[in-house]
């Protein structure tokens, strides 16, 4: 005769292999049968917090992929690691580059006085964070006034006691093999920690240190990222006024305001105020790189008629477009709705664009200006019959002075900023830009912008 209790234990089995770690297994009698309900037990809440740990750290990966700051990432870890520890307060420290000092950088706590807060540093020499880190495994006090009696000289545990703290777990975080900090668990209960399991809690640590390190290098990015754009918009904003004066200068070369002066001259004259002027692009699209990145950025929306605001631009196209006797066309419908943009920031966009057009195209060739209305967005187009770009090469074209193999037709130069602008600028008014080409068929530039109703409330966005 079977045991009843097998039937059980094989469906509780095959509730586990479906992720149902809480089932209820019967022991009964206390013999062989029992014993392995009991394993199956075990093995069922072993499995559950296994789970549950995955499940955390998935959910803090998936956010720290997502570009958090390291005290975002520890706000997340207080709020998601209740079902694996117990704690009241979460602390943070790092070692510092010389390895001297573990130095306070986050704290959390539920209650309302914290006397171990950010800043606070302590050294690493003779103290039991350098043996937690000798061994790289967590050390468990739960009973800290015990533990102060016997080390009188601790002062951050003296310092935790008043805020009420009990129990500690201080685990080292080792990123790549080399310790980086620590994170302290700290509860108001007396053994609080007894029945922590130190081993699972180490691949956790593993884990949380590498997530830690990320978080670190993804806020100096953000920093370094920061003085770059100022000093990007200090450096252009100085250069600015400089070149500026030059141009004055060789204005009035050029008009003979001082005198005639010989043919030799003026054209060096004339070389002279082309290599600034392309300089004062460059120092342009330098500002405008700063503005958009440090968020500075103010679009001046306001509600335009997009037909006759096209036929503006093209007028001024086509007057560039004759130069290399280029034909310029416009292809648009009379019906085009009014559109809430920075007019200003939009022909920038549409020159930009055109000007690139031009600059890619042969004499005696076509670039077409388009536009049309899709899926409540309007969309505007630059399409010309120029050389085309590489398919291997499209990834290259909205990058900071990103550059393909293709080339000028006449040597025109470039910062390679303008397309990058371009597609910031595209972005800010919620749109989105793309190219289509083909080698020996030429491109078209297209850019989408979102269509509002005119009744809505809208004012200057940044």
């Amino acid at each position: 005769m079977v045991d009843p209790r097998i039937p059980k234990y094989i469906e509780s089995l095959a509730l586990m292999q479906k992720g149902n770690f809480q089932v209820e297994i019967p022991v009964g009698e206390q013999d062989e049968i029992g014993s392995l309900g009991l394993g199956l037990r075990t093995l069922g809440e072993t499995l559950k917090r296994e789970f549950d740990e995955i499940n955390v750290m998935t959910r803090i990966t998936e956010q720290i992929n997502a570009g958090l700051t390291l005290e975002e990432v520890l706000n997340l870890v207080y709020d998601s690691f209740r079902s694996l520890l117990p704690y009241d307060r979460i602390g943070f420290s790092l070692i510092e580059p010389d390895g001297e000092n573990a130095t306070a950088v986050w704290a959390r706590s539920d209650g309302t006085e914290m006397h171990i807060t950010k800043g606070y540093s302590a050294p690493l020499r003779g103290s039991s964070l350098a043996e937690i880190i000798r061994t790289g495994k967590p050390r468990i006090l739960n009973d800290l006034e015990q533990y102060l009696r016997e080390h009188p000289e601790s002062e951050s545990t003296r310092k935790v006691l008043k805020e009420g703290i009990r129990s500690s777990l201080t685990c080292p975080l080792i990123a790549k093999g080399k310790p980086v900090g620590f994170l302290f668990f700290s509860s108001k209960q007396l053994n609080a920690y007894r029945d922590a399991h130190v081993e699972s809690f180490l691949g956790i640590a593993g884990q949380l240190a590498l997530i830690v390190e990320k978080g670190r290098l993804y806020e100096r990015l953000v920093a370094l990222n920061e003085i770059k754009n100022k000093f990007l918009g200090i450096a252009a904003h100085d250069l600015r006024n400089p070149i500026a004066g030059i141009l004055g200068y060789t204005s009035i070369l050029e008009k003979g305001l001082l005198g005639a002066l010989p043919d030799q001259q003026m054209k060096i004259v004339g070389r002279i105020g082309s290599i600034c002027t392309r300089m004062q692009k460059m120092v342009e699209d330098l500002l405008d790189v700063s503005a958009i990145e440090s968020g500075n950025l103010d679009l001046k929306r306001e509600w335009i008629a997009l037909d006759a605001f096209l036929q503006e631009q093209f007028e001024t196209a086509r007057m560039l477009a004759q130069v290399k006797n280029i034909e310029m066309r416009m292809e648009i419908p009379s019906d085009l709705p009014r559109i809430f943009v920075d007019s200003g920031r939009l022909a920038q966009v549409i020159s930009n664009l055109v000007t690139n057009a031009i600059k890619f195209s042969q004499s005696g060739t076509v670039v077409t200006l388009l536009a049309r209305v899709e899926n409540g967005e309007a969309l505007i187009a630059i399409k010309d019959q120029g050389p085309g770009i590489p398919k291997d090469e499209l990834g290259n074209l909205f990058r900071d002075f990103g550059r393909t193999s293709v080339k000028p037709t006449d040597g025109e130069k470039s910062t390679g900023l303008g397309l990058a602008i371009v597609k910031r600028l595209v972005e800010a008014h919620g749109g989105r830009i793309w190219v289509e080409s083909q080698v020996g068929a030429g491109s078209t530039f297209v850019f989408a912008l979102p269509l509002q109703s005119e009744h809505t409330d809208s004012g200057t966005t940044r």
